[in-house]
């Protein structure tokens, strides 16, 4: 459509205010640093899409991943808190170039006293390291070697604090190519391993709480190549998809819940706790398979060898962990998924967490939050889901979580439907949690608002947030953008970017601009199209915008790139003959779709609704309204993220 400037621009030189007689009222003159061409302009995606990675936001037609299969066998020597293990690593090469050389994650060696994640820890103490326990830390490599058809060698390799490099021989072809690599190591446990792991003492024994526990495989992939980021405690991991077989033999008198699923109850269980178990895995009500009664009753236990083997498989897994005790009490139910097949509930916990108020409703919280996220978002794909009680205060592994052995009630609810909340965020869509904690911390804590809510009819729920007072602390001034490694943050803001902010934005999304149902749509895309691989933001924000049919650069620029505050205020409210002039002003960085509750003098009230595109070319906006106001609030529900109050309401005089 052709304008005709002269006949547009020249009477706008005469249109002003002059004539509007204001009738007394508050009037808010602040500042604005507001840009709408920064909030809205373009070139937000920084790349096109590609043939890995579409421009809507999913998996490309040459999507590759590498894949990590391992034979895992251990034994836990109770007294001296060690592992010795054995892995047996094969290594798929499915990428498009040949590889010289691999890199493997020593988790362990981050409590070593010279390591960089012991040597950042700050001197008025961290959640981090292992709380200045002296020990003889990290990984014991005992041996080294590259299995072929035709012999064993002993290839070259380096470690560099938390990592280790492999040196090949022969370049692993590219497309198919297929390694294999055998580890025989060791490591001392530590009582305190930064909140993931360690040793809880209790009256009738250790509580071994064991992860990060062998030689991982870094992923390889086309963003990064190597992912080789180093342990320092604050980020969590970064893993490649397998197949895994896991081998734990322990002391006799231990229980052992691990993730996947036990493969030889008969050899570990005595004939009555295998009748139990049996039972469990057709109950809708917790069984007992071991009793506190039981605990030390040498009969609760297979006798006449002074160890035995456990036997474990999960498929289709980036991790395993597992837990082990002479302290355990062990109980279990079924859980019924929406295709029709049955998993278990699994719960591990001593004598100190008994009884109904705390543990005793373990497998209950299990058993429910696992139902609701199969049958809301995408179904649970691992044959067991275990709660093991344990020193770490709540750390997530594929089939298996570890939570605080204290917890109780409301608590012991929201740790236990959160850590197996991340069975979706990163277990089952496998983003990487060492740069971006927020697409795994943060999607978890939003689905927890979901589940929280229909748990035993709100029984555990919470009132809504006053998204003024809350956004207030989430666009502090003095935060890091979301987007930020946990690593690259105060560690004290880690609660607010990783898990809080990103869960009220996404709370934002649904709710107030996209509707439940759109929202909700493009978020089961997301899972669907990226389950069992490696997204990154833009894969997410790509598939929000193409399922939803809307352009959130600037929800998506505010909230999570950048540390923007809102603060829309209502500025002005003048009168001319019968009608008042109603100006709002957007005085912060932070663009919001805008909800305003006018009252008149007649004492009618009105609610007026505004997108968040009002905001694309203006700072301010005026609009009529017929008759005289006595007030007129912003957001009267509160359920924007306004961070300032004091402007939000015009009041006549």
């Amino acid at each position: 459509m052709r304008l005709n400037l002269c006949a547009v621009l020249i009477p706008a030189l005469f249109i002003t205010f002059a004539g509007y007689a204001q009738q007394g009222g508050s009037t808010n003159t602040a500042a604005s640093n507001y840009n709408y061409h920064e909030a809205f302009g373009p070139f937000f995606y920084t790349k096109n899409g590609n043939e890995y990675r579409t421009a809507s936001g999913q998996p490309g037609p040459k999507y590759w991943q590498n894949k990590a299969d391992y034979l895992l066998e251990a034994s836990l020597n109770d007294e001296k808190n060690e592992i010795t293990g054995l892995v047996t690593l094969t290594y798929t090469n499915n990428s498009p170039e040949s590889l010289s050389f691999l890199w493997l994650q020593l988790d362990q060696n981050i409590f070593k006293a010279d390591s960089r994640g012991s040597a950042i820890i700050p001197y008025t103490g961290s959640r981090n390291g292992s709380h200045g326990q002296t020990f003889d830390a990290g990984y014991k490599i005992r041996s080294l070697t590259l299995v072929t058809e035709k012999q064993e060698k002993k290839p070259e390799y380096e470690i560099t604090d938390t990592r280790m490099q492999v040196f090949l021989p022969a370049p692993l072809k590219a497309q198919g190519g297929t390694v294999k690599l055998k580890i025989e190591y060791s490591f001392i446990a530590p009582d305190y391993g930064s909140d993931r792991m360690g040793v809880l003492k209790t009256k009738n024994g250790k509580v071994f709480s064991v992860a990060q526990w062998y030689p991982r495989v870094c992923v390889f992939d086309d963003i990064s190549g190597w992912n080789t980021l180093p342990y320092l405690g604050a980020s969590e991991f970064y893993l490649e998809y397998g197949d895994l077989d896991v081998k734990l033999t322990v002391p006799a008198s231990h229980l052992v819940v691990c993730s996947g699923e036990l493969q030889n109850p008969q050899e570990v269980f005595t004939a009555e706790q295998q009748k139990a178990w049996a039972e469990a895995a057709k109950s809708e009500k917790t069984v007992m398979v071991r009793s506190e009664n039981q605990i030390k009753d040498g009969g609760s236990r297979p006798q006449g060898k002074p160890a035995l083997t456990w036997h474990f498989k999960i498929n289709n897994s980036r991790d395993v962990a597992w837990s082990s005790s002479s302290a355990f009490i062990l109980d279990a139910a079924k859980i019924n998924l929406p295709s029709g097949k049955k998993c278990m509930a699994v719960s591990a916990y001593p004598e100190e967490s008994a009884g109904n108020k705390a543990w005793g409703r373990s497998t209950e919280y299990t058993k429910a939050v696992i139902e609701h996220y199969s049958n809301k978002w995408f179904e649970f794909p691992y044959p067991a889901a275990s709660n093991a009680a344990s020193i770490a205060g709540g750390m997530e592994y594929p089939g298996i979580v570890f939570c605080g052995w204290k917890a109780k009630g409301k608590d012991l609810f929201g740790v236990t439907d959160h850590e197996f909340g991340h069975t979706w965020f990163p277990m089952i869509v496998g983003s990487n949690e060492r740069m971006y904690a927020w697409m795994d911390e943060g999607f978890d804590t939003f689905i927890n608002g979901f589940s929280t809510k229909e748990f035993n009819k709100g029984e555990f729920a919470d009132e809504a947030k006053d998204m003024h007072k809350f956004s207030a602390a989430l666009t502090n001034p003095f935060l890091e953008p979301v987007l930020s490694s946990p690593d690259n943050m105060k560690e004290f803001s880690i609660a607010y970017l990783a898990y809080f902010k990103p869960a009220s934005g996404l709370d934002f999304l649904r709710d107030q601009i996209l509707g439940p149902e759109k929202f909700d749509r493009a978020f089961k895309t997301y899972i669907e199209r990226w389950a069992f691989k490696h997204p990154t933001p833009d894969d997410f924000f790509r598939t929000v915008e193409n399922v939803s049919g809307e352009n959130l650069n600037w929800f998506w620029r505010g909230w999570f790139v950048n540390n923007w505050r809102a603060d829309i205020a209502v500025t002005d409210v003048k009168y001319q003959k019968d009608k008042s002039f109603i100006t709002i002003s957007n005085l912060e960085k932070m663009p919001l779709p805008v909800v305003l509750e006018i009252k008149s003098e007649s004492g009618k009230t009105d609610r007026i609704k505004f997108p968040v595109e009002m905001w694309e070319r203006n700072v301010s906006y005026t609009f009529p309204y017929p008759g005289k106001i006595e007030s007129v609030t912003f957001d009267p529900e509160h359920v924007l993220p306004d961070h300032n109050e004091e402007n939000n309401t015009w009041k006549s005089k």
